[in-house]
């Protein structure tokens, strides 16, 4: 199946470091090799990067370790086909505008018998179940708080119930965000760790490549990296439970009780 990667912090923070060993995963140490793709806020507007080449050779994919975009909020997919062909209209992440705002998803798991109703709102442009469970869980959002925009904690609520009902089908391990947080999901894997001062040396799992943080932070700095797989291998991963639902904000995870 997929790998998933995402990146949630207090400050604008580049992602070159866990990206360069996460796209080694696609094709290379890993067998994600059927497209990748990545997005980026950056204020109100998102830029998204995708490409149908596996990312271990996609020139596209050799900009994005070189150029260091900095941003809160980052959503990034490696691709195993299970539904839909290699094309570029099924690679994620998938983006959508909802209440004045850009939502991007990402999905790594297999839907079986998933075919809900949609009604116009939001429809996939490929033919994967991971795009027709996004349009769903937007779709469901609108109807449920209308046209004024919810808060975070009252997404996180519903979404919680909503992926369980999608994970019903199958394996729903996935991430979405609008900018302001970064809301997963896990049926089987994903992982994360909250980096904060005094910063560590990381060493990548998938290629000699470390990273002193201390000399490219400040005390004040918090980046939760959330990846199917743990990259690095001297830093402490927390592994999330099956079913388990987080919410990433500002590089907190924020327990149940205050989503607000």
């Amino acid at each position: 199946m997929c790998q998933l990667l995402g990146m949630n912090c207090n400050t604008p923070t580049d992602i070159v470091f866990s990206f360069t060993g996460f796209a080694t995963r696609g094709g290379l140490t890993d067998e994600h090799k059927d497209g990748w793709g990545i997005a980026f806020f950056e204020g109100r507007g998102a830029r998204l990067f995708v490409d149908h080449l596996p990312a271990v050779s996609s020139p596209v994919a050799e900009l994005i370790k070189r150029y260091p975009i900095k941003s809160e909020n980052v959503i990034a997919h490696i691709r195993k086909a299970t539904q839909g062909e290699v094309n570029l209209e099924n690679c994620h992440p998938f983006v959508r505008e909802c209440w004045g705002q850009y939502w991007v998803f990402a999905h790594n798991g297999d839907l079986k018998e998933f075919n809900p109703v949609l009604n116009g709102q939001f429809l996939p442009v490929g033919s994967t179940d991971s795009e027709r469970a996004f349009c769903y869980l937007l779709q469901s959002m609108r109807a449920e708080f209308g046209d004024q925009p919810p808060a975070t904690g009252q997404v996180a609520h519903f979404l919680q119930e909503k992926c369980r009902e999608i994970a019903a089908h199958g394996t729903f391990n996935m991430m979405l965000s609008n900018g302001e947080a970064l809301f997963t999901h896990c049926s089987t894997k994903l992982h994360y760790v909250v980096r904060q001062h005094p910063f560590p040396v990381a060493n990548l799992s998938d290629q000699e490549l470390r990273v002193d943080f201390a000399e490219v932070t400040t005390p004040r700095d918090k980046v939760a990296v959330i990846v199917t797989e743990p990259l690095t291998n001297n830093e402490c991963w927390t592994q999330f439970g099956s079913g388990e639902f987080k919410v990433f904000v500002k590089g907190d995870v924020l327990m149940p009780e205050q989503w607000q």
